[in-house]
């Protein structure tokens, strides 16, 4: 698995959750598909005048989230950015061309007027796959996103008594001194927090 791979299973799923913040702090969240796919980044289209394009022209900051038939979720964690204005025409055309029934929406030019392009290049994508067993998650940058860590870890106060792998649904804790997580098997439900009587684990964020 990797970011590129991520991006195409998203193009698979084809409508997207956005969710932004708006300017009273409140979470939207909206479902877009009138988008473009490019090995190394998203480009989508919307209208000027709706409060989504507000929001990103105001913050930038979106979540997008998918999810497959085969019980994966993935999220990507991004800034957008409008597109260059030499570039706006030539991406609106070719995503108008992919999905044909936005010119039932934006009848002849009127997508020009009313349109605008983003595009997201840097961020991170979170991938997590509940259909599997033990289940697998992982993280990838597109462009110059970062990881945020996140999960928890055991650190050196731990005792060995190994009740934090008795009460871990996907037994992804190995012994050791001290025990250690398999973070890519990690549900992230904090039932090692919960049950450590050393307090030897940690949130990492």
């Amino acid at each position: 698995m990797n970011a590129q791979t991520c991006l195409k299973k998203l193009e698979y799923v084809g409508v997207l959750a956005f969710a932004t913040v708006d300017e009273d702090g409140a979470p939207q969240i909206r479902n877009i598909s009138a988008i473009h796919y490019e090995p190394d980044r998203m480009i989508f289209f919307t209208a000027k005048g709706k409060a989504f394009c507000k929001e990103l022209l105001t913050d930038g900051r979106v979540q997008v989230l998918g999810y497959t038939k085969y019980k994966e979720m993935i999220r990507l964690s991004a800034k957008a950015v409008s597109v260059a204005e030499d570039e706006q025409e030539k991406w609106m055309d070719t995503i108008f061309a992919e999905q044909p029934y936005l010119k039932n929406v934006y009848p002849g030019d009127t997508r020009k007027l009313a349109g605008i392009v983003f595009e997201i290049r840097d961020g991170e994508i979170e991938y997590f796959n509940l259909g599997v067993n033990p289940i697998f998650r992982e993280s990838y940058i597109i462009g110059a996103g970062n990881v945020a860590k996140k999960g928890y870890v055991i650190t050196e106060k731990c005792i060995g008594c190994g009740k934090c792998l008795k009460n871990c649904p996907q037994r992804c804790i190995e012994p050791g001194k001290p025990y250690r997580i398999q973070q890519n098997h990690c549900l992230h439900c904090g039932n090692c927090l919960t049950v450590c009587p050393a307090g030897a684990v940690e949130k990492r964020a």
